[in-house]
């Protein structure tokens, strides 16, 4: 159990994540342009954007950083989650 307090207080199951992600978002748009098929960018990537920042934030206080820097990715986050209601909003 030591192992795994470990890992989310020193904040690398974070940066595992965020690592995940990105080659999730590589992998999507390079199959979208490659093929034209599954989803196009524009319609996940405010969300997953929104996402990313979230765990940015969550990483920045896992290292200890002010209150700037976690504010300044969770207001981030908030405007890429309006852009991704916005596109949705019917």
């Amino acid at each position: 159990m030591q192992m795994m307090s470990d890992l989310f207080a020193s904040g690398a199951f974070v940066d595992w994540v965020l690592i995940f992600l990105v080659v999730e978002a590589v992998a999507v748009i390079g199959y979208w342009l490659w093929r034209r098929r599954g989803i196009a960018p524009a319609d996940f990537l405010p969300g997953m954007i929104s996402g990313a920042l979230m765990l940015l934030a969550l990483r920045a206080v896992l290292a200890g950083s002010d209150w700037l820097a976690p504010t300044l990715c969770l207001l981030a986050a908030g405007g890429a989650h309006l852009v991704d209601v916005l596109r949705r909003w019917r």
